[in-house]
């Protein structure tokens, strides 16, 4: 288990507890807390299990899949659960010899991919019968010998992007059908965190521990531009989201400089830095006109108004809401939400997943 603690350790420091999507120090915003009885009306929450990380939806909507690394205290291997996305219980389970982190479904809804951080690796695995189909492991090891961290998987037209924590990290390039690495893009910066692709812009972007976004053509797989929206200020960029119709970016960063930045996708140039404290996982919901951040140390999910960014709602959900994952139809937001560490890698309970109906 020696092995495993070390790639936890590092994981847990560029807070891996994070989500995928296809200047002054600040302070947290107020948010206007709910009564207890109002909150409940729109928000189902359950235990589920440990170690709880990035979930996807089933394109026909009817399965909610969450990826699941379990403990880290004497436990091996992982799970993935599905779940009815109305009720959030368990129609289905898969156990992995691996552990489970990032997570990402192919169009059809067959294959599930999902990142073995800790061994540094990604696995396909069938919907249809829960089994491993296929996996990638990369040979890349740390001074320390131990895998770089596979932290968010992207899959984009047959391809799958994954993010290398290290120092400096990698973006790793399968081929989605056979499982083979076809391109490794070198020089990412330190900490390989979120990734996102925009149609607008036809281009990938990567976040990184080092303050950097980074803007790759996915037709070269070069990096072509280094944003560094808060210039010498330290910062350990997140998760990504962003606004197609007004060309925003929202970048988030949880443990350094604390905030959710909002820059111009095509030049980077900082829009707004919003003074809402930690952010962790971002969603922007068309639909609605809203921004969902998840607020790791405050423990609370906000939900802004996209154009003046005031804050509209606050679900208070401690003590770590982790993930987000937004409906199709942007009425549901679905939320992880984590245990506390202990100094053994134990935590005092299992980690919950919520659901949150934005209607009401």
């Amino acid at each position: 288990m020696k092995v495993k603690t070390s790639a936890l350790a590092l994981l847990v420091a560029v807070t891996l507890s994070g989500c995928v999507s296809h200047s002054a120090e600040t302070k947290p915003a107020t948010a206007p807390e709910k009564a207890p009885a109002a909150q409940a009306t729109n928000l189902q929450q359950r235990d589920l299990a440990d170690g709880l990380y990035e979930m996807a939806l089933a394109p026909k909507g009817d399965a909610l899949y969450v990826a699941s690394a379990e403990g880290f205290k004497d436990v091996q291997g992982g799970m993935v659960y599905k779940l009815d996305p109305k009720t959030l219980k368990t129609i289905g389970a898969t156990h992995t010899d691996l552990k489970n982190f990032g997570m990402a479904i192919s169009p059809a809804g067959d294959t599930l991919y999902v990142t073995n951080s800790l061994d540094g690796g990604v696995s396909a695995i069938n919907t249809a019968d829960g089994k491993v189909k296929a996996r990638v492991m990369f040979k890349e090891r740390n001074k320390e010998g131990f895998p770089y961290g596979a932290r968010q998987v992207l899959l984009l037209d047959g391809k799958l992007y994954i993010g290398g924590v290290a120092d400096p990290g990698v973006i790793w390039v399968v081929d989605a059908k056979t499982m083979k690495l076809t391109k490794t893009i070198q020089n990412a910066g330190k900490w390989v965190t979120g990734l996102l692709y925009s149609e607008q812009t036809q281009r990938l972007y990567v976040a990184n521990g080092g303050g950097e976004v980074l803007v790759v053509n996915p037709r070269t797989n070069r990096i072509e531009k280094r944003w560094k929206p808060l210039g010498e200020k330290e910062a350990l960029l997140l998760n990504f989201a962003e606004d197609t119709a007004t060309g925003r970016l929202f970048v988030t960063d949880s443990s350094k400089a604390k905030t959710t930045l909002v820059l111009d996708i095509r030049t980077g140039d900082v829009i707004k830095q919003l003074p809402v404290g930690d952010s962790l996982a971002v969603k922007f919901n068309a639909k609605r006109h809203e921004i969902y951040i998840t607020q790791r140390d405050a423990g609370k999910v906000l939900s802004l108004d996209a154009t003046t960014y005031a804050v509209k709602n606050s679900w208070s959900l401690p003590p770590h809401p982790n993930s987000l994952l937004l409906s199709d139809d942007g009425q549901t937001l679905f939320v992880t939400v984590k245990q506390s560490f202990n100094k053994d890698h134990s935590t005092n309970g299992p980690d919950n997943i919520v659901r949150i109906d934005l209607n009401k």
